[in-house]
């Protein structure tokens, strides 16, 4: 996926935070700016620092400090973007002179360096307090606050979960197993700015079956504000069989080990219509229970049988109203060409912002779900 790399629009501010009290260092040049966000991994941001002189060092030194630094992207008054820094890299051209690269994943990324060392049970709990309560044994521990606020909105889907502490499981590992399951959900941990204090916010956003976003809903032309499109099909992931593995069930540890197997699940109608059979599996190697691990099963079932197909439309961001509040949210998307005759409705579940660059206006593309 890629981004434009230009010296970042006047539009544009890059905001160095701690990260765990957000209080800012300093608001620095970054050149080169990308940013994407998305439903269902994480985003990133990514630009140059350029560094011509020892006062401006002194100051990167102060601000940039990968695992302990926040970046946030203002575009004018809004929050387009606000993750953590995790590297930086001086550079130094042949002329001498210095720059520093950074890179910064989104706030969901700090879960992916935070492990579960505590045995946790739920018994009959709706799955949304799960997630909320694998945050909080995160946020819980000292050091571990970095600010991430949630709202008390339930699924109403009831699950039974026991983590062990023996697995040390990362807790974005956790959460992404939890919502995958058949009748699942989807989360991210978006942001924006309080409008009445102005205050940045973290906030743990999530959605049953899906994360959906603003009622409004914005129409995209292609000819028009859609300047190019690509639009894959891909079928190595399709599966028209499936069955998940589990943890051992084998305690004797002197005859061999057999792990836990779902249910065989197979689309009789995909082949009666045709279809070739085509397996597919998944390793769950902590479920020991198998219920859960056949709920796991159904959930990867269904992904695989009808793999989402991801379009992606490139905008002109001048001719349109759209911002990073946009995901979840659904388009109307018009092509008009020798391929398409398109009228139809698509979520947008991922966004790349591209600054203007010489000869180019500003522009993003979003990547979309096909119903």
């Amino acid at each position: 996926m890629g981004v434009g790399r230009c010296p970042v629009s006047s539009n544009y501010r890059a905001l160095f935070c701690d990260l765990r009290t957000d209080q800012l260092i300093d608001v620095l040049p970054l050149h080169g700016l990308g940013l994407d966000d998305w439903i269902g991994k994480s985003g990133s941001a990514s630009g140059t620092i350029p560094i011509p002189n020892a006062g401006m060092a002194a100051r990167v030194r102060a601000a940039v400090q990968p695992a302990r630094t926040a970046l946030w992207i203002e575009r004018g008054r809004d929050l387009w973007w606000g993750g953590i820094l995790w590297t930086a890299t001086l550079n130094s051209d042949a002329r001498g002179f210095l720059s520093m690269a950074v890179q910064a994943g989104t706030f969901d990324s700090y879960l992916d360096h935070r492990r579960l060392l505590d045995t946790q049970t739920a018994t009959g709990a709706d799955q949304f307090d799960i997630a909320r309560a694998l945050v909080d044994y995160a946020q819980r521990t000292p050091g571990g606050d970095i600010g991430i606020e949630y709202d008390d909105h339930l699924s109403r889907v009831a699950r039974d979960r026991t983590y062990s502490r023996y697995d040390m499981a990362p807790i974005r590992d956790l959460l992404d197993q939890l919502s995958r399951v058949d009748g699942g959900f989807e989360w991210r941990i978006a942001v924006h700015r309080d409008p009445g204090t102005g205050r940045r916010v973290k906030r743990l956003q999530l959605g049953h079956p899906v994360i959906r976003g603003a009622a409004t809903e914005i129409v995209l032309d292609h000819p028009g504000p859609v300047l190019a499109y690509a639009w894959p099909v891909d079928g190595t992931q399709r599966a028209t069989a499936w069955q998940s593995r589990g943890a051992s069930t084998n305690a004797n540890q002197t005859s061999e080990s057999t792990p836990l197997l779902s249910t065989l699940l197979v689309a009789d109608d995909d082949i009666a219509a045709g279809w070739p059979r085509l397996d597919g599996a998944s390793d769950y190697s902590t479920v020991e229970n198998q219920t859960v691990l056949d709920a796991h099963a159904r959930g990867d079932f269904t992904a695989a049988r009808r793999p989402h197909t991801i379009p992606e439309i490139t905008v002109a961001l001048d001719r349109t109203m759209l911002s990073p509040a946009l995901l979840g949210s659904t388009i109307r998307l018009r092509i008009r060409d020798l391929w398409h005759q398109l009228d139809e409705r698509y979520r947008v579940v991922g966004l790349s912002i591209a600054p203007p660059e010489r000869g180019r206006p500003e522009t993003a593309r979003l990547y979309l779900e096909v119903p």
